[in-house]
């Protein structure tokens, strides 16, 4: 094999189709995009979704789900996660976020009662479900809202 011999596969190579130039070229005048309208117009490419000026379905469509900025949105520890703490350490909202547990905490911490906790700890949150405070005094340990 020489480098003057080197050629592309035989049909990969195809020659680009050039419009508009006359009526013998198979592709002249209106050059492929019919008889007038908007689609033969030059940025006459419509936006996907587009329904001819009517209310778009995407639109019509009610929305569902809102962000409340009235209300308040506790960040969710599990009582599993309290583990990582030693036996009768006291646990808040600082030294979770030193523990690494929580990275901000935006109106307080709620404690839920998912897993299993080993450990006596005195927890002190915002909020506690009756699982989790369930067994925090189970394994030894007390509750405190914050």
């Amino acid at each position: 094999m020489y480098l003057h011999e080197l050629a592309p596969a035989p049909g990969s190579k195809k020659s680009r189709v050039r419009v508009g130039r006359g009526l013998g070229s198979g592709l002249g005048k209106t050059s492929g995009k019919g008889q007038k309208g908007q689609k033969s117009r030059s940025g006459g490419v419509k936006r996907p979704g587009f329904e001819g000026g009517q209310k778009p379905l995407y639109l019509r469509l009610p929305k569902r789900g809102f962000y409340n900025k009235f209300g308040a949105h506790y960040t969710v520890v599990n009582v599993e996660e309290l583990n990582r703490f030693d036996d009768g350490a006291v646990v808040d909202p600082v030294s979770l976020i030193e523990e690494g547990i929580v990275k901000n905490v935006r109106d307080g911490i709620r404690i839920l009662g998912n897993g299993e906790l080993t450990k006596k700890l005195t927890v002190k949150a915002c909020g506690f479900s009756k699982t989790a405070e369930e067994k925090i005094v189970a394994a030894g340990g007390k509750v405190e809202v914050i």
